[in-house]
């Protein structure tokens, strides 16, 4: 994968060594920005993000329908203000990308525009009055230990605008991050560039990675696979333990259901069947049969209490009652570490797997 993606001169070689047609896996030939297939599907790059999503497949959420008709140059479904930002692929109300537009007018220099109106989306409900109102970006700390000089190359499966990719880069890994939202992904590339980091981006989903078989030491996924119907997350695992090296490590976020916030959320929906993006609840020994089927050995580490997303490194963000809920939530999962019987309250978890299995 070479060590840096910073050099234009070496774009269209990383391009054709390392990315894949979602549709057979076949190799690539870049073609004056486009990327075309060995069965001549041809995939655009847009904006600098090549967009490698499969048109013939139903999206797992609309924002990738509209990459795709940004893709396609689809006028009359492009949000024609300030075209660079990609605002028809954010996946925000109305309300808000009209607030964006007028944060992005001030012409604020300090956080960026759209990461501002994505936090809540990203991070969680205890980030909702951050929405539009954020001071500096929220970079999580990554549960991983910086990579040795042969372990290092990270993928970030629905990276959004880039904070877990931000994190993995600032701890020494050589980064590549997917997500279906052209928007969100160019954000994370001027958020990247604002921080000086190398991360190469791609437009893409989760059940199709188009990237070459055995590239990544380490496979990571926050706040994506949960919204998945489990047959999905299922195809996704397949596709994880693929890109993966022998002995290679994933790190996927996933909801617990006995969490007690998440038994709030499922009386709440009458414990029906979830729609659309909402998310799927998991019991423990479910998501230990399904990752060790497809990945290989894993175990269970807790994430966080009283919702999904709580980070501590981020507290210094949050109002005195939700800085409360996150210093008991870590010294919960510090006991967890102690008794294993906490992580099965928990109401998000950790499924760390190591790739032993080769499907």
């Amino acid at each position: 994968m070479g060590t840096g993606f910073t050099e234009e001169s070496n774009q269209v070689d990383w391009y054709e060594s390392n990315l894949r047609c979602p549709i057979d896996y076949s190799g690539l030939i870049y073609r004056g920005k486009r990327l075309v297939s060995e069965n001549g599907t041809e995939y655009p790059i847009v904006d600098g993000i090549p967009v490698m999503l499969r048109p013939d497949v139903k999206q797992t959420i609309d924002l990738a329908n509209a990459s795709l008709a940004r893709s396609r140059r689809d006028n009359d479904k492009i949000d024609q203000r300030f075209k660079d930002l990609h605002l028809e692929s954010l996946g925000i109300s109305k309300e808000e990308k009209e607030s964006l537009v007028e944060l992005y007018n001030s012409n604020y220099l300090g956080v960026d525009a759209v990461v501002s109106y994505l936090v809540g989306a990203t991070s969680g409900h205890m980030y909702k009055d951050q929405i539009g109102q954020l001071s500096e970006y929220p970079i999580p700390e990554l549960r991983i230990q910086s990579p040795n000089e042969n372990d290092r190359f990270f993928l970030d499966v629905g990276c959004s605008w880039g904070r877990w990719s931000i994190a993995a880069a600032q701890k020494g890994f050589t980064v590549v991050g997917i997500d279906p939202s052209l928007g969100a992904l160019l954000a994370a590339r001027r958020v990247a560039t604002q921080l000086e980091l190398d991360i190469r981006f791609v437009c893409a989903d989760a059940r199709f990675l188009p990237l070459r078989n055995q590239i990544f030491d380490v496979v990571y996924s926050y706040s994506v696979l949960q919204h998945f119907s489990k047959v999905d997350v299922v195809n996704s695992l397949v596709h994880i333990n693929r890109v993966l090296k022998p002995g290679g490590e994933s790190l996927i976020q996933m909801p617990n259901s006995f969490g007690v916030r998440s038994l709030q959320h499922q009386l709440r929906r009458g414990f029906r069947q979830p729609k659309q993006f909402e998310v799927r609840y998991w019991k423990p020994k479910e998501l230990l049969r399904e990752f060790e089927r497809n990945v290989g050995t894993s175990e269970l580490s807790v994430d966080c209490f009283f919702g999904l997303g709580l980070q501590a490194s981020d507290k210094h963000l949050m109002t005195r009652p939700k800085r409360f809920l996150i210093e008991i939530s870590e010294v919960l999962r510090t006991r967890s570490e102690r008794s294993l019987w906490l992580s099965n309250l928990a109401d998000s978890v950790y499924v760390r797997s190591e790739k032993t299995c080769y499907l």
